[in-house]
């Protein structure tokens, strides 16, 4: 429902300011530019889908991503993929959209994001696309999963003769649809939103390969040593080989670290020890079942240690049935069998009346994940708690969509820098009380922002669109009489009422104008004047 119901029909191309897209039932690619102020071109055919697409069955709505000012990635909506070099558009453009690569990737899908780089003095064009599949293997859940395609076609030429082809296949998988998922400008990485995590799924020989890796790494090695503890000191035993006499064994003891060797082999045991010991009272002997045991007494009584020696993961800690009842015991006072065990406290941990109906979230947090294009690995994690995705939108065409985020009663803008690992998300701007003000709306269907956060925008599935401006000065005095102070700015609110009650299937915002596209008509409204 959330992939396809609520798919955005009007395509913005957000190189050529005020110029939309959309694609017809009989497989047209129409642009819509302003010519004057506030009057639409006549809508012109600039390419027709060579397929007949009425002839495929479980079809999708056809897509388009603008991957940069004259490359332009499109789907069919039967599983074909076209890359087209389409000129300059805009206003005046008429040149020819030629296809430089189409072929047919598998199930339907549509396009989610695109980006056109230059590497090694070669030139790409990365696509991710979304498919909805059947999971035999989920017999709990919905049945589906959803699954990324991220494909890299690349420029190569054999003989002179210049053609493009696929340069890399990379699958992710996951089980909620992403909210914003889109590849960096240099096509080294891709960020994803989600509600539940996804994961790069491997080709059968790289699967086979890494799991015997994993054999090998994996066979489960007995304990090098085991250690156990009191308040006032610790015991270690070392299983040794059966013919070691005490000649053999060596152990020094410092206040900080311990060194254990056995004849002239590497040191069995060697590190600095999690906390100072009483070394001149520490000792040790070779115990009847051939092992060696070591006593060790400790300088300041009373706390446990979580390991022996720092960063040693070999050996193994034996904590009797006592001391477990007591660690038990001790953090019981941080649960509780009830919700709130204490509602008389000052501060109680989260009061539900507080919340309006609004308030409520449908899922329980997201996460914002980068994963690295080489490696395959997730570099950074943000999980966002409570701040609902709202809307994405293009401020740069250059730089990755920005998303807007939910803050308490407030909606942020955050634009992701892959260049800047260090701060890779930057706040750009916020939309005072939209966070509040958009909960309320139990109809909407699409947000969007001017790319110069000028206005936000929403609107319902029918008829209805609220614009939300930010502040601005006031031309004349304005107090407020409650608390007797003078007011200097004011954020207007406007609804339009479009004169038409067919569903909204398209929804895109620029500087200056709102375009909404219903089944039978588009409509143009002019927010604000260039100046």
């Amino acid at each position: 429902m959330r992939a396809f119901g609520m798919f955005n029909y009007l395509h913005l191309d957000s190189w050529y300011q005020d110029n939309v897209y959309y694609i017809d039932q009989y497989g047209r690619v129409m642009n819509v530019s302003v010519t004057l102020d506030t009057a639409l071109q006549k809508p012109r055919e600039v390419f027709r889908l060579p397929t007949d697409l009425a002839a495929c069955d479980n079809r999708l709505c056809a897509s388009i991503y603008f991957s940069s000012s004259t490359w332009v990635a499109l789907s069919d909506g039967t599983g074909r993929l076209y890359l087209i070099k389409s000129g300059k558009r805009g206003n005046s453009a008429s040149e020819k959209w030629e296809i430089v690569y189409n072929e047919e990737l598998g199930n339907p899908f549509t396009i989610v994001h695109s980006v056109s780089f230059v590497k090694s003095d070669k030139h790409s064009v990365a696509v991710l696309l979304l498919r909805v599949e059947k999971d035999e293997m989920d017999t709990k859940g919905s049945g589906y999963h959803i699954v990324l395609e991220w494909v890299t076609i690349t420029e190569s030429s054999k003989e002179g003769d210049r053609r493009y082809e696929i340069f890399k296949r990379r699958v992710l998988q996951g089980k909620s649809l992403p909210h914003y998922a889109a590849i960096e400008p240099s096509g080294d990485g891709l960020m994803i939103l989600s509600y539940k995590p996804f994961k790069f799924m491997q080709d059968e020989e790289e699967k086979i390969e890494e799991n015997a890796d994993e054999k090998v790494t994996n066979e489960k090695k007995d304990p090098l040593y085991y250690w156990q503890q009191t308040e006032d000191d610790l015991t270690i035993t070392v299983p040794i080989p059966e013919d070691t006499v005490k000649d053999d064994i060596k152990v020094h003891f410092s206040p900080d670290n311990i060194c254990v060797t056995l004849k002239d082999q590497p040191a069995l045991m060697e590190g600095k020890l999690y906390s100072s010991v009483d070394h001149e009272s520490c000792t040790w002997i070779i115990g009847e079942n051939k092992s060696l045991e070591i006593s060790l007494i400790k300088k300041s009584e009373g706390p446990r240690w979580p390991e022996l020696i720092v960063g040693d993961t070999r050996g193994e800690l034996i904590m009797d049935p006592a001391q477990r009842s007591a660690i038990a015991e001790s953090l019981m006072h941080l649960t509780s069998e009830v919700m709130n065990s204490n509602p008389d406290k000052e501060k109680p941990p989260c009061n539900a009346q507080e919340l309006e109906e609004c308030d409520a979230f449908l899922e329980d947090s997201a996460s914002l994940c980068r994963f690295d294009g080489d490696t395959l690995k997730i570099t950074h994690v943000i999980n966002l708690g409570s701040n609902q995705y709202l809307f994405s939108v293009v401020v740069d065409p250059k730089e990755m969509p920005c998303f807007c985020l939910r803050h308490d009663v407030d909606a942020l803008l955050w634009q992701p820098r892959s260049d800047q690992p260090e701060n890779m998300w930057e706040h750009i701007a916020t939309f005072n009380a939209l966070g509040y003000v958009q909960a309320s709306k139990q109809d909407k269907k699409f947000m969007a922002c001017a790319p110069n956060h000028s206005y936000a925008a929403l609107c319902e599935c029918l008829r209805r669109v609220f614009i939300y401006r930010q502040p601005a000065p006031l031309p004349t005095v304005l107090y407020n009489r409650k608390e007797g102070r003078q007011v200097g700015q004011v954020a207007k609110q406007l609804v339009a009422t479009l004169e038409a009650s067919d569903p909204i299937l398209g929804f895109q915002a620029t500087n200056e104008r709102l375009f909404v596209l219903t089944t039978k008509t588009l409509f143009l409204i002019k927010v604000n004047t260039e100046n």
